[in-house]
């Protein structure tokens, strides 16, 4: 196969930031605006989340449709794993922020075991992939449950939130460019970081006024921001400007 993901581009970060905002808004749009429920809205995206992996592992090589698709309703999926927990479950937002925090390094300390390699330069085998995916839905998981944390158990609000993280997301990137940060270390925090910073976004724009945000509503918000990922999407497939090249198996 051909490298499976895009390149580690300003349209990567851009496009990542809107998707996790429209997991966050649209899935609130699906189980409260619609009244699909949350575990109604949980199936519905999970059966196509599996449908659209399906074709994602079939292609051969990175197709910009497809694959951020894919991180949209992987974004919708993961944001509804915490929110079960926690809605459901009466899980605190403490316990699964520790919890997907222990996942997700379970999930990187294999991953390197088999394949010595983290970087998403060299996701060219089917297990490669696998490990991505399963790597991305926890830190979308994660990233959920952080930012919840952030905003509604310590109260700080979405405005604050977005800060907070903008400014961690600023710290990692002075970290790599300033001090030589590992860069596949640097890319998966910032990845993780990104999630919660796209839910404050998404919350911050679409929540009433009385709960601090402006009041634009979910539909609007989810719209805006599915159309926007639509057009860059169009524009990275007609001038491929995010192909990497494949370093191979034992990169």
């Amino acid at each position: 196969m051909l490298n499976k993901v895009p390149e580690v581009t300003l349209y990567f970060w851009v496009i990542k930031i809107l998707c996790t905002t429209v997991g966050e808004t649209a899935a609130d749009f699906l189980n409260t605006t619609l009244g699909f429920g949350l575990n109604g809205t949980s199936l519905v995206m999970s059966v196509l989340l599996l449908v659209v992996l399906f074709f994602q592992f079939r292609a051969r090589a990175y197709v910009p449709s497809l694959y951020w698709l894919s991180v949209v309703l992987i974004s919708i999926v993961g944001t509804l794993i915490t929110d079960n927990l926690t809605d459901n479950l009466g899980v605190s937002l403490e316990t699964t922020t520790i919890v997907f925090s222990v996942i997700l390094a379970i999930v990187f300390a294999v991953w390197y075991a088999f394949e010595k390699t983290l970087s998403i330069h060299s996701i060219v085998t089917f297990k490669r992939e696998l490990f991505y995916w399963v790597a991305v839905l926890f830190t979308f998981a994660l990233g959920t449950a952080a930012g919840d944390l952030t905003a509604e158990y310590f109260n700080l609000g979405y405005l604050v939130s977005l800060g907070l993280f903008a400014g961690l997301i600023a710290l990692v990137v002075v970290a790599r460019f300033g001090f030589k940060l590992n860069a596949v270390l640097a890319f998966w925090v910032a990845y993780i970081l990104t999630r919660p910073l796209g839910a404050s976004i998404g919350d911050y724009l679409s929540q009433s006024h009385d709960d601090g945000g402006l009041g634009l509503g979910t539909t609007v918000t989810s719209l805006i921001f599915l159309a926007a990922i639509l057009g860059l999407v169009v524009y990275l497939t007609v001038t491929k400007a995010d192909r990497i090249e494949a370093e191979g198996p034992t990169a």
